[in-house]
């Protein structure tokens, strides 16, 4: 495992943005499905001892994702995410929003904004997410996100090695 790639996570209450720059030891083509893959996706968008289920996904611009995110009792936290653009392996935006089971919204969201490069094998992953308010992204950090999404990124790291 490569442990000099790039992890960077800032916030910017002014912006109400959230920005992530990490680089994974793989091509560009394998860290792009494993961001657009419901299957993949399942397999680490969810922190240990957590984990994702995937109840549907159309992977096109505004189609849905809504999955669920289980906790270790078996609880089920759902979010919907409505995809608003997409260009094959460099870029795709979504909006990102908790809801319950029947698809009702929890509004306020965020608008997570994906770009993808790669170097040399090695490729760089850039997340900007803009929160709707204020209150929502303070939470969100509270809650320890940044240490769960970085728990998950180290998930899809193993991923990568054991298709390597």
């Amino acid at each position: 495992m490569n442990n000099n790639l790039l992890f960077d996570f800032k916030v910017d209450k002014t912006k109400k943005t959230v920005t992530i720059t990490r680089e994974f030891n793989a091509e560009l083509s394998m860290v792009w499905q494993a961001f657009t893959d419901a299957e993949i996706l399942d397999q680490w968008n969810a922190p240990q001892p957590f984990r994702a289920r995937t109840k549907y996904q159309d992977f096109e611009v505004g189609g849905k994702r809504m999955y669920a995110m289980i906790s270790p009792e078996g609880l089920e936290r759902w979010i919907i995410q409505e995809y608003k653009s997409i260009t094959p392996k460099t870029h795709f935006s979504l909006f990102n929003c908790f809801a319950d089971e029947h698809e009702n919204l929890m509004l306020p969201g965020s608008d997570w904004d994906y770009s993808f490069h790669e170097n040399n094998g090695v490729t760089k992953v850039e997340i900007s997410i803009y929160n709707e308010s204020l209150e929502r992204m303070e939470l969100m950090i509270e809650m320890g996100f940044k240490e769960g999404y970085t728990v998950s990124l180290n998930q899809l790291d193993l991923i990568f090695e054991n298709q390597i």
